[in-house]
């Protein structure tokens, strides 16, 4: 379903508070996941102002390792817009992509990829690794780290602080 925002601005340009309403969606979607006991990230992806897809981890609902929020949303879109390439978007997520993660949103050729909270243990878009960037590749993604980055990691450190206490 592709949900409108009346608020996005009808000119290309991209805003601090844009990135702050798209994440808030996404963090809204990784909230889904922390309710069905999964690590709470969330992803959408939008278009022209329109949520085109969204996601949020379900590895263990699926028993499936590839079940990230990320690549959930990536086969969404794709079916949505009916073309395996993602131009003009922007897949937002609450964490910073892990290298699988990463390496989706350059073959879909998603333009620009914004995260909320870096991830020091897998993170492949600056931390670690970054992949999107690599000039080796034949597409390169911007990057617009550290959107409501306090919010995104504390939902993902309260789900671990919980599972500990379990």
């Amino acid at each position: 379903m592709i949900e409108k925002d009346p608020e996005y601005p009808l000119n290309p340009g991209h805003r601090g508070s844009d990135h702050e309403r798209w994440m808030r969606q996404a963090l809204a979607e990784a909230i889904r996941a922390y309710e069905l006991d999964e690590v709470p990230i969330g992803c959408v992806i939008v278009q022209e102002g329109r949520i085109i897809a969204r996601g949020h981890n379900l590895t263990e609902q699926l028993k499936d390792s590839t079940a990230h929020a990320e690549m959930i949303a990536i086969t969404s879109a794709s079916a949505t817009i009916e073309s395996r390439y993602l131009t003009n978007t922007t897949l937002y997520v609450t964490i910073e992509p892990c290298s699988m993660c990463a390496g989706a949103i350059v073959l879909a050729r998603i333009p620009r990829l914004v995260f909320g909270a870096y991830d020091i243990k897998a993170g492949a878009c600056g931390t670690l690794y970054n992949i999107p960037q690599d000039k080796q590749l034949n597409h390169q993604v911007e990057i617009i780290p550290g959107v409501l980055d306090a919010e995104c990691a504390g939902l993902v450190q309260e789900y671990f602080q919980n599972q500990r206490k379990v």
